[in-house]
């Protein structure tokens, strides 16, 4: 039989927002992985998985998942990875990979599926989607994602904040993810492009720690990596304008 590796989102932290699909797939899988960093202090994406799946079936595997300046570290930690996935694969014939939010959205399942690929030959890859941090933020706070014709632009901070000043120039709602270490650079953009007053950010969603405030009263400290931001459109008040 092929070994089967499954990409399964289980959303931004909140145990209730796994997918009945995901959580059949964690508890189909023969071994569910959940990325860890080096210090291998338990994720958001483990603690989710916990509450579905006996701790005995899961097994970390680390990513250096927060490494930007040193692509060699990086591209060692996926190789190194990829190797204890397939070798499971072998062993066990079908795995899953807990992330947090979706597979196929920033997710670090994308790099593994490719490094997996290239070493079990004939391996059968699958993704299961999750609720991502942008969903549950506008469910929690209120903020409308898009109205009739709005486009949506979703946006890495650690992209540089040009990037996001080009999208909150634009039209539309623009969705910020990983913005907490440039929370100061973050506020100047929605303040130089006018879209400071309707901002909402949030971090930790559905766990105790979890904070949600205007973007107004973002102070130039330090958030969470993790935090979210949305800008929603520009919008005059009226029902169905945009239709």
């Amino acid at each position: 039989m092929s070994s089967r590796l499954v990409g399964v989102g289980v959303g931004p932290g909140d145990p209730e927002l796994v997918t009945v699909k995901g959580v059949n797939a964690l508890r189909e899988a023969d071994v569910v992985v959940v990325p860890v960093m080096d210090t291998l202090e338990r994720g958001r994406a483990e603690a989710t998985v916990l509450h579905y799946v006996p701790e005995e079936k899961v097994v970390r595997v680390v990513f250096a998942l927060n490494e930007r300046s040193d692509r060699g570290r990086r591209e060692a930690a996926w190789d190194a990875a990829g190797g204890r996935v397939a070798e499971l694969l072998r062993d066990h014939g079908s795995v899953a990979f807990a992330t947090i939010g979706d597979p196929n959205v920033y997710s670090t399942f994308t790099y593994l599926a490719q490094t997996i690929v290239e070493l079990v030959p004939g391996v059968i890859v699958e993704t299961v989607p999750g609720i991502t941090a942008m969903q549950d933020l506008a469910a929690r706070s209120g903020a409308v994602l898009t109205e009739g014709t709005e486009p949506l632009t979703l946006v890495p901070v650690t992209a540089g904040a040009t990037v996001l000043k080009e999208a909150l120039a634009g039209p539309g709602t623009v969705v910020a993810y990983k913005f907490g270490r440039q929370a100061h650079e973050v506020a100047g953009a929605l303040r130089e492009t006018g879209r400071l007053a309707d901002a909402v950010w949030g971090s930790a969603l559905g766990l105790p720690e979890e904070s949600i405030r205007p973007a107004a009263a973002l102070d130039g400290a330090p958030l969470p990596y993790l935090s979210t931001l949305i800008a929603p459109a520009r919008r005059d008040g009226g029902r169905g304008g945009k239709l």
